[in-house]
């Protein structure tokens, strides 16, 4: 189990090595639009699985959700701190 924190610094050494076998940098060579639309499908996911799918179903969903909203932070050159002063 890994932390938000934990799996940013992951997805961060990910896309500053460009490995091109990596899923991340795949995801951040498409661009900003591609991963908005996963941004945006995994919301919908996440709907249908807490009205139908039941709680860890749910869970897997946010967590597919979480990694690609942490892309697009990769993607647009934000930082956790960016994100936490909204908090």
């Amino acid at each position: 189990m890994k932390t938000f924190e934990e799996l940013f610094a992951e997805l961060s050494a990910k896309a500053a090595k460009n490995d091109p076998d990596s899923g991340t940098v795949k995801e951040l060579a498409k661009g900003t639009h591609f991963i908005g639309k996963k941004i945006v499908e995994e919301a919908g996911e996440i709907w249908i699985a807490a009205e139908y799918e039941g709680k860890e179903r749910t869970a897997e969903e946010i967590s597919q959700l979480l990694y690609h909203l942490q892309v697009m932070m990769i993607d647009r050159g934000l930082k956790l701190e960016d994100i936490y002063k909204y908090l």
